[in-house]
């Protein structure tokens, strides 16, 4: 969490390109922090840090100078602040393909526990990790 209250930085006369910027850092961090809770699949964790990010967005947003926000960001001296902000767009699709692998992969495993398909074959492992024998066919050991 920032130390400085989100409330003072907001309504902070014009761009305050330090607030901008240590906010930015902030929401770096977080996005870190994100990855980290999906890599060990801790949800709840993952699901804390989403109001502080809302908070950080919602800052950020009045931080960007009001006259032409597309055009003020031009300016030189957020260079900085503009960098920063594509790495944390960055690191916020990388969470979001983690996220969506995680779907997909339970998704599978759903489909195959619920037997959508009972024509497809089922591949199951033996107690040794290989491939075991289906029993249902005529395989060409019972011929």
């Amino acid at each position: 969490m920032m130390n400085a209250s989100p409330l003072s930085a907001a309504t902070a006369p014009g761009a305050d390109l330090a607030s901008a910027m240590a906010y930015g850092n902030a929401l770096h961090g977080l996005l870190e922090k994100e990855f980290d809770a999906l890599k060990a699949q801790e949800l709840d964790r993952f699901e804390s840090l989403q109001p502080e990010k809302l908070q950080i967005f919602e800052v950020l947003a009045q931080l960007v100078p009001r006259e032409e926000p597309e055009q003020a960001l031009e300016r030189p001296e957020w260079q900085g602040f503009r960098e920063l902000i594509a790495a944390c767009r960055d690191l916020h699709r990388r969470n979001e393909v983690l996220i969506s692998r995680k779907l997909d992969a339970i998704r599978g495993a759903l489909h195959t526990l619920r037997g959508a398909d009972p024509t497809a074959p089922v591949e199951v492992y033996d107690r040794l990790g290989r491939m075991a024998r289906m029993r249902g066919g005529r395989g060409y050991e019972e011929v």
